[in-house]
């Protein structure tokens, strides 16, 4: 397949953002978009030279269209990827990829039945960085880990209290319309953890419950990690950052997308140029107690050092570049999967079946303690 046919459903924002991405790859083509606001999808259709639907039955009644890229809210997902198997299309859908682990278990097996590709979009696993980081914890780097964390402090903004991601029927919650991203990143990372503890708490002052915070506890091997989710800033104030601790060090990632990463460790030299190999460009901050063959204690071993350095690489103003690269590059994997089915990708249907296990049985707890 050397030209590969794209239908849209949903054009808000982000489809828009990721259509004029798609287009650039070459081979790939938007031939038609559906969506239920008529003057949205005429106008995008123009735009694009593609055919508009105001149904999404009539779009999928489209012969030309090989995949369908699926941008509606979360409760649509499922439906809509299995109306697309089932008419014979390629699917790449938004997270997530339903709102049950089980709706996404059969859409698992429903694509590999029918022999179509059926993925969700977690980009998260084609950041340069986010591998940078797999290779300093595989190599140890800087020893074993210990314990991390991801915050994220995010703008409701532009969510008024009448926008569905506030009503769980429609976004699943939280920790399903956004903590599955996160989750299968540090399974990328760490192996599947396993869920220790969740909360979720609700906004004082609403008419109707509103959860608008949560946090989950993972056990990764012998390591705690600790996911909080906040929707609650501005968008001037709206920030993430991830932390892992390791028995030399930690790194820290800033921004939703990870694109700023700074690392404070005990090195020995040979692991200090893995890392200048790694992060070609990073700064060196600081460097202090160069002295070769030194000996510190912790954890009641002995952690020989050359120096305590601490290193930046990356920057944030990087940030909208690297969210378009992560979007061609997932599209160029699973393309390549349709091309050729011995092509190994980067994520397939285990991402989405697992990241949303694991964001299903963080809301049944949260909700057993209300």
């Amino acid at each position: 397949m050397m030209e590969l046919n794209i239908g849209v459903a949903g054009v808000g924002n982000f489809a828009r953002f990721a259509m004029k991405e798609f287009s650039k790859i070459p081979g790939i083509k938007i031939v038609a978009v559906t969506d239920i606001n008529e003057s949205v999808v005429m106008q995008t259709a123009a735009k694009l030279d593609a055919t508009g639907y105001t149904t999404y039955e009539r779009f999928l009644d489209d012969s030309r269209i090989d995949l369908v890229y699926i941008a509606t809210p979360p409760f649509l997902h499922y439906p809509q990827s299995k109306m697309a198997l089932l008419k014979g299309k390629h699917v790449i859908c938004e997270k997530p990829a339903a709102l049950k682990t089980a709706e996404a278990t059969e859409l698992a097996a429903l694509a590999k039945s029918l022999n179509l590709l059926w993925v969700v979009n977690l980009m998260q696993r084609y950041n340069p960085m986010i591998d940078i980081v797999k290779k300093i914890i595989d190599e140890k780097i800087l020893g074993d880990f210990l314990h991390g964390f991801f915050e994220n402090y995010a703008s409701d903004e532009n969510l008024d209290p009448g926008h569905w991601f506030w009503d769980e029927t429609k976004s699943g919650g939280i920790f399903i319309e956004h903590g599955v991203h996160f989750f299968d990143l540090f399974s990328g990372w760490f192996g599947e953890g396993t869920l220790l503890h969740a909360v979720e708490l609700e906004r004082n002052g609403t008419e109707k419950k509103l959860v608008d915070r949560v946090q989950a506890t993972v056990l990764y091997n012998n390591a705690l990690v600790n996911f909080y989710h906040g929707f609650d800033q501005p968008k001037i104030l709206d920030r993430q950052e991830i932390r892992l601790e390791f028995e030399r060090g930690d790194i820290s990632l800033y921004e939703w997308v990870p694109v700023k990463l700074r690392l404070n460790g005990l090195l020995d030299n040979i692991h200090l140029e893995r890392l200048h190999k790694l992060m070609a460009g990073c700064s060196i901050i600081s460097q202090t107690n160069a002295v070769p063959h030194q000996h510190v204690k912790g954890r009641f071993k002995d952690i020989p050092f050359d120096t305590h350095t601490i290193l930046e690489y990356g920057n944030v103003s990087e940030k909208q570049n690297c969210y378009e690269d992560l979007l061609r590059t997932m599209m160029e994997d699973q393309w390549n999967w349709i091309k050729d089915r011995s092509h190994e990708r980067v994520i397939d249907d285990n991402n989405a079946v697992a990241s949303l296990a694991m964001a299903e049985a963080a809301q049944q707890f949260a909700k057993k303690l209300k």
